[in-house]
């Protein structure tokens, strides 16, 4: 088994050559270059604080089709009563650092590191990644944030202080993404939360297969809460 050590240009193995857990490579940076050619080519930075940045392309990997996405009979009737208003790109800071800060059952830590942080506030000022908030009385309960480009959305976390929020949060996003011609949504790692709405694991093969064609797309760039986005083609080889 051989991890690659990334060098100073933003050139990746072949996803396919990741060991049996998923890991790829070590090292690099996050520059907004490298995080665009990463993920254009099926791989992702997951790592703690304390480690170097590691990179992922896990086999199978977890998709949703948006226009296959399933709501539960309880969460439409959630989504009825307007619990919550939700919104686009209003508030990414403050979601990206809910997401950090709201341990999951059985976590000790964060993976949302300081440095990925700025990574991605980085690509949502170049209008690429975007959020998507659940608010309740003037304050932030739920939320969610990803990374767009070409007809492919891919989710890199969520978080909840109400119940159903980031849930809601998230049917949204879907009907925004149907809406927009988007293909994919990469849910990158198997969680029942996401099973839930009727994610499905695929080969890491047949991922990167559909993930080639979609990503040629234009991608929706910009302000997605304010209407101000276009459809831009974007350049992956840099």
């Amino acid at each position: 088994m051989y991890i690659y050590q990334l060098n100073d240009s933003n050139v990746f193995p072949p996803a396919h050559a990741a060991i049996a857990e998923g890991l790829l490579a070590i090292g690099g940076d996050l520059k907004p270059e490298r995080l665009i050619k990463a993920y254009s080519e099926g791989i992702f930075p997951w790592y703690e604080e304390d480690q170097p940045i590691l990179w992922w392309s896990p086999d199978p990997r977890l998709i949703l089709k948006p226009e296959d996405v399933y709501v539960s009979k309880s969460l439409k009737k959630t989504i009825r009563e307007k619990h919550f208003e939700i919104s686009f790109d209003a508030h990414f800071e403050a979601v990206i650092d809910s997401c950090a800060n709201t341990l999951r059952e059985g976590s000790e830590g964060t993976w949302i590191t300081p440095e990925l942080r700025s990574a991605f506030i980085e690509l949502h000022k170049m209008g690429l990644a975007h959020s998507v908030e659940a608010i309740k009385k003037g304050k932030l309960v739920g939320g969610l944030y990803g990374l767009s480009l070409g007809t492919a959305f891919f989710g890199e976390s969520m978080f909840h202080i109400e119940k159903d929020a980031s849930k809601v949060a998230f049917v949204y996003l879907v009907d925004f993404l149907r809406t927009n011609a988007f293909e994919l949504i990469d849910a990158q790692q198997d969680t029942p939360h996401l099973r839930s709405f009727g994610a499905k694991t695929i080969a890491r093969s047949s991922f990167l297969e559909i993930l080639k064609t979609i990503i040629a797309n234009p991608s929706l760039v910009g302000n997605w809460g304010n209407g101000n986005y276009s459809r831009i083609k974007i350049d992956y080889q840099l």
